[in-house]
């Protein structure tokens, strides 16, 4: 028998069943094939020190598992954890040959990724380089309306506290 206090949910399940969650699976399934999800995977997958010094040995050619994770001080089970994140971001894919997985590079989103950043780097080149064309006007600006008689002038008094002289 089950006890009355574990089969009555009535009152907290009472807001959580009028949400309409296949709005959110929908949402969700639509977001995970879209762009943006790619990128997003591709700098998680690169946020990881690891998982760049895996890509980069894998740069120089293909490599069985237990060769990438030689350098790491680390169980095997976690560098596959790791490969299943390049995995998913489309970085890396994995062949099986009889009981040895081969790692290879697919350099594929790295490119995607590479774009992206170029788009932003012109973005902030030409809004830096505007900044810096309205910030020389103003400097000319200021300095003609502020010249030295302008500039105020501060003057410090200096006090020091000299304990009594005794007589």
């Amino acid at each position: 028998m089950i006890p009355d206090i574990l089969v009555d949910f009535s009152s907290v399940t009472k807001n959580l069943t009028s949400l309409p969650l296949t709005t959110i699976f929908n949402h969700m399934v639509k977001y995970s094939g879209s762009q943006e999800f790619k990128l997003d995977r591709v700098f998680h997958a690169l946020s990881d020190s690891t998982r760049r010094a895996i890509l980069a040995r894998l740069a120089t050619g293909d490599a069985v598992v237990t060769e990438l994770a030689e350098p790491f001080d680390m169980s095997l089970p976690a560098i596959s954890k790791h490969l299943g994140v390049l995995e998913k971001a489309g970085l890396l894919q994995r062949h099986k040959d009889g009981r040895i997985r081969r790692c290879e590079l697919n350099a594929g989103p790295l490119e995607t990724a590479s774009e992206w950043i170029h788009f932003y780097r012109e973005f902030w080149e030409s809004q830096l380089d505007s900044l810096a064309i309205y910030l020389d006007r103003n400097k000319k600006n200021n300095d003609i309306k502020y010249s030295g008689k302008h500039k105020e002038q501060t003057k410090t008094k200096v006090i020091t506290t000299q304990p009594p002289k005794e007589k």
